[in-house]
């Protein structure tokens, strides 16, 4: 038997189309009376706040929303929807959109009774003292916010992503209609798919990886490698929206029990100097960093290969892994992503002091399955220029 490991996780997980009629009732399941919806800015303007205010109304549920959220968000945000939720005095946050506004709700619901600002938490176990309770309702099949403990924002004056990180940032419900994730455009679909997929592949292949987490990314693997083309090539296409939402969901599971990796190191500058979005800039390194990993977890990547469909049969583990960084190729490109970091004003002259940055997001390195030197992150860079 391995070394001990522990599980966690959201409360309580609900899935199914649907599922988001019932958003009174769970609210009231937590005594819920003025909830405080965190929006994504632009989801706001689709209708699907009023539908929101409609669903809690009708139910006598006054309701507040805080709808400034934006992609890569400010750290000031989460202050800023914090004294929002003091000020009307609301005693439960609903998070909904993509990882940014579900990030930045969870952060909200722990400022709200812990006082002081969003960036006297980030790190590792900065949270005195539980928050508002929190639900979280995602419409993007990508980043599984919704069971994670992490919210990550953007110091614009620093020029960098920092996380915060608690057991308190857990929600006591995720609900997730995948009804919701209908109306999201080709590209998004597929950089946030993508972004699920990276998690997958990280925690089925982190260090920290356990029994439990690894039957969850595994899982994950399969069903988005079955679904995500679909799903960009026929977004009404309501049953692989559900297993593509349901294989984010795994995913999101597996990274908050083992861990992600060096690709998560490799894009917190890129996302905090050059603004990448967090799913494009995982993206652009996932197949470089699995390369460079394949020599530290040969028969994990094998069977990431088996996972997505390859034909491994007569193969060695070592010939076996090369196909899974080649189906993760060829899955990017059939889902229409050509995006390099030079894209973005990225110079080679950048290399160093990126992988300084880098080399200081610590705990996906501390997961990464083989050491990675500062040298080698300029060269990986170098690959994805």
């Amino acid at each position: 038997m391995r070394k001990i490991f522990s599980f966690t996780g959201a409360k309580k997980i609900v899935f199914g189309s649907g599922s988001l009629a019932a958003l009174a009732a769970h609210v009231k399941e937590h005594h819920g009376q003025k909830p405080l919806v965190v929006i994504d800015k632009n989801l706001a303007k689709t209708g699907l706040q009023e539908k929101i205010a409609a669903l809690l109304s009708s139910d006598g549920i006054k309701v507040a929303f805080f709808d400034k959220v934006e992609p890569e968000p400010r750290i000031e945000l989460a202050d800023e929807g914090a004294a929002l939720a003091v000020k009307n005095k609301c005693d439960i946050v609903i998070g909904i959109g993509g990882g940014s506004a579900m990030d930045v709700a969870k952060a909200v619901a722990v400022i709200a009774t812990n006082k002081g600002e969003a960036a006297d938490y980030l790190g590792l176990n900065k949270v005195p003292k539980a928050g508002l309770p929190k639900i979280m309702i995602p419409t993007t099949a990508g980043t599984g916010s919704e069971v994670t403990f992490t919210a990550v924002f953007v110091r614009k004056n620093l020029k960098k992503k920092e996380g915060m990180n608690s057991p308190y940032l857990y929600p006591e419900l995720a609900l997730l209609d995948p009804e919701l994730t209908l109306s999201l455009p080709p590209a998004p679909t597929a950089q946030t798919g993508m972004d699920a997929l990276c998690h997958a592949i990280e925690s089925y292949t982190s260090i920290n990886a356990s029994p439990m987490s690894e039957m969850f990314s595994l899982e994950a693997i399969s069903l988005i490698a079955e679904n995500l083309r679909a799903c960009v090539h026929d977004g009404k296409n309501i049953a692989a929206r559900e297993r593509m939402l349901l294989g984010s969901l795994y995913a999101g599971i597996g990274l908050a029990n083992a861990g992600v990796t060096a690709v998560h190191s490799l894009s917190y500058p890129l996302g905090g100097r050059f603004g990448v979005s967090h799913g494009l800039a995982n993206t652009i390194l996932l197949t470089p960093v699995m390369a460079f990993n394949l020599p530290g977890a040969v028969e994990k990547f094998a069977d990431i290969a088996d996972a997505m469909g390859e034909c491994t049969e007569g193969l060695s583990d070592r010939e076996a892994a090369r196909l899974a960084v080649e189906a993760v190729e060829e899955l990017i490109g059939d889902c229409g992503i050509d995006a390099a970091i030079r894209d973005f004003g990225v110079k080679e002259s950048d290399f160093p002091a990126l992988a300084d940055v880098a080399m200081t997001v610590a705990r996906p390195l501390e997961n990464n399955p083989r050491k990675m030197t500062k040298e080698d992150m300029i060269a990986i860079y170098a690959e994805a220029y």
